[in-house]
């Protein structure tokens, strides 16, 4: 007999009483503090097979860029022209290209002109659009008109196109750094953009303006409350710039303005392969490859961390 009595306020306890006297817990309650924005990003991320899809052809070009010893221990500008066009053997897995060069050498030394002038790219991007952006959205009034109408001007410009005519200048002194800097000065409006109307939405929120009563100066609320919580759009769209400026770097070395020939890249080795592309497709293939998986890690990645930071997008 259960002579266990019901107290009011109690009564919703009955039903979940057992034969053993012991209580059934309906919920537990979690004590966990709340996720970060890019903590549950993160959490969105693992759960995603494009995410890790990306993650291993963007691992695989870095580590080709980082270390390329790990892949092969040619030397790329070692040639035998008794080697031109060869097939593959053991040793050479890709063949050898009209030079004799080793293809897969090539191939795997390439990645790194082609990684670095993208990372490095995408920093200067990233600093110069989110500078710019940041103040005008920020200061608002003739600051923002100002700037905004220095970033239209950029936007104006055909991208490629100033890029070409400005490595004309510098035809005998062009490096990995001269590409970059180049290529960063024409590829930072977008960022701005993005950067503009992330900020002018962050500033809006009550925790900016809960910062501002308790005295905390403008640029300290830039700093610690508005930039991290502008972050997420300025990092997706840098994500997918990076595949761009890759693209962007052989696109002119394609052109034969990019890096010189003294620098193994993947667009260097496409240019000089477009004469042979029906006698020996090979030694177009395999950079040209190399180049489209590069550039499509990026863009997945950049996809991937879009859904994951967008909240209509998880919904």
């Amino acid at each position: 007999m259960n002579n266990q009595q019901t107290y009011p306020g109690q009564e919703h306890h009955v039903s979940d009483i057992d034969e053993t006297g012991l209580g059934a817990v309906d919920a537990v309650a979690d004590d966990r503090p709340p996720a970060s924005v890019f903590g549950e990003a993160w959490r969105q991320l693992r759960r995603r097979p494009i995410f890790w899809v990306a993650a291993l052809l963007i691992l695989f070009s870095v580590l080709m860029a980082a270390v390329p010893q790990l892949f092969t221990s040619v030397d790329p500008r070692s040639c035998q022209l008794a080697d031109s066009l060869e097939p593959a053997r053991a040793g050479h897995p890709f063949g050898f290209d009209k030079q004799g060069c080793d293809i897969f050498a090539r191939t795997v030394y390439g990645a790194r002109a082609s990684v670095v002038v993208g990372v490095l790219t995408m920093i200067l991007a990233v600093v110069i659009g989110t500078t710019m952006g940041a103040i005008a959205g920020y200061r608002g009034g003739w600051a923002d008109a100002l700037l905004s109408r220095i970033t239209d001007i950029f936007f104006a410009i055909p991208f490629v196109l100033a890029a070409i005519v400005v490595m004309q200048i510098f035809k005998e002194s062009r490096t990995i750094l001269t590409v970059v800097v180049v290529i960063g000065i024409f590829g930072w409006p977008q960022i701005a953009r993005i950067a503009r109307g992330a900020v002018m939405e962050a500033k809006q929120e009550e925790y900016v303006t809960a910062a501002r009563s308790l005295g905390s100066s403008g640029w300290a609320n830039m700093i610690r409350h508005i930039l991290p919580n502008a972050a997420a759009p300025i990092i997706v769209y840098a994500t997918v710039a990076l595949g761009s400026y890759i693209v962007t770097e052989a696109t002119l070395s394609f052109l034969g303005i990019g890096l010189p020939p003294t620098v193994v890249s993947w667009g260097g080795d496409i240019s000089a392969a477009r004469q042979m592309l029906r006698q020996a497709p090979q030694v177009l293939f395999y950079p040209a490859g190399a180049l489209a998986l590069t550039v499509l890690g990026f863009i997945m990645m950049g996809d991937a961390v879009r859904d994951a930071l967008d909240p209509k997008a998880r919904k």
